[in-house]
């Protein structure tokens, strides 16, 4: 099945001020003081966070049972009143939903969808078969609840329709090239360790024709490599037209290592012929987390002295 061109997906309505926010936990168990403090910082952005009781429900180390995190995310998406949805954090057992969840009253009420890491299973997913545009950005207890834990401008850009933006120099200050060059295509990926763990699933991920965006957290570069080149071997880096990287935080062997993560990079993805940058904070990051929309059009550009990283379309509507 080929890939959904950016003309053709659907954008959500955009996020304004007094909107409705539903709060979802589809995944780990979460604290409920973190959970308020980051539903204040939304309201203090304007909006109105909405969450069931049952969030705080718990099963080992889940958000409460399958059933329940289910039916969560489907209210969440058939209420009229909730505008946007931002999950509460990731942690794993995203998952368990795939072959539960009704992705037919899911598609049709495609509404702002927000998360990261473990959500990375839910965001292709949606975007590749439910067919709109996902976002890969901030968490309530992960980033709302931090202090400049979010990249507002990107969250305002990307959320309210905005067209033709570039992310701040701000936001990519930390981003340095690994191979130079310029391309465009579909924004799209996640957490790496959520998109090798699709391959070989009815879920696995639609990278062909992409601006293929990956991070993780606390993962070694070997591990990283072994991921990158199951990506490879899969064939899933076959008609990528770039790639940029995270943050990659924590993303060590040993603090004296006398090799650095980007040399891991380039020794795999160098010989794709495509541009390659790194450093571009969204996801797990050290702070202010950047908001990007998964499955619009955009091109990246990559030198000696910079990385530019510019959407060349709105990832939400207006009404």
């Amino acid at each position: 099945m080929p890939d959904t061109s950016p003309t053709t997906r659907r954008k959500p309505p955009a996020l304004r001020s007094g909107d409705t926010v539903g709060i979802v936990a589809p995944a780990s168990n979460i604290n409920r003081q973190m959970l308020e403090t980051g539903c204040e910082a939304l309201r203090t952005l304007g909006y109105k966070p909405f969450y069931f009781d049952s969030i705080l429900e718990r099963d080992l180390y889940f958000a409460g049972s399958v059933e329940r995190r289910v039916h969560e995310l489907e209210e969440m998406f058939v209420r009229e009143d909730v505008r946007a949805i931002v999950c509460a954090r990731g942690g794993y057992g995203a998952n368990y939903l795939l072959d539960k969840l009704d992705l037919e009253k899911v598609s049709a009420h495609p509404k702002i969808f927000v998360g990261y890491s473990d959500i990375t299973t839910l965001s292709t997913w949606f975007t590749d078969s439910a067919d709109f545009v996902t976002f890969h950005g901030p968490m309530v207890i992960r980033d709302f609840a931090q202090k400049e834990g979010v990249e507002l401008a990107s969250w305002n850009a990307a959320l309210s329709g905005s067209s033709d933006w570039m992310l701040s120099p701000e936001a990519l200050s930390a981003a340095k090239p690994i191979v130079e060059g310029s391309a465009e295509g579909v924004l799209y990926g996640g957490c790496l360790s959520m998109l090798a763990a699709s391959l070989g699933t009815r879920y696995e991920i639609r990278t062909r024709g992409t601006i293929l965006f990956i991070e993780d957290v606390a993962t070694k570069p070997y591990q990283i490599d072994r991921m990158l080149m199951q990506l490879k071997l899969a064939g899933k880096l076959d008609g990528v037209q770039g790639m940029v990287f995270g943050e990659m935080l924590f993303c060590v062997q040993s603090k004296d290592q006398d090799y650095t993560l980007e040399e891991v990079i380039q020794r795999v993805v160098g010989d794709l012929g495509i541009p390659v940058a790194y450093g571009l904070r969204s996801g797990h990051v050290s702070r202010q987390n950047v908001t990007l929309p998964i499955g619009v059009g955009v091109s990246l550009h990559v030198d000696s002295k910079s990385v530019e990283l510019k959407f060349l379309e709105a990832a939400t509507a207006a009404d």
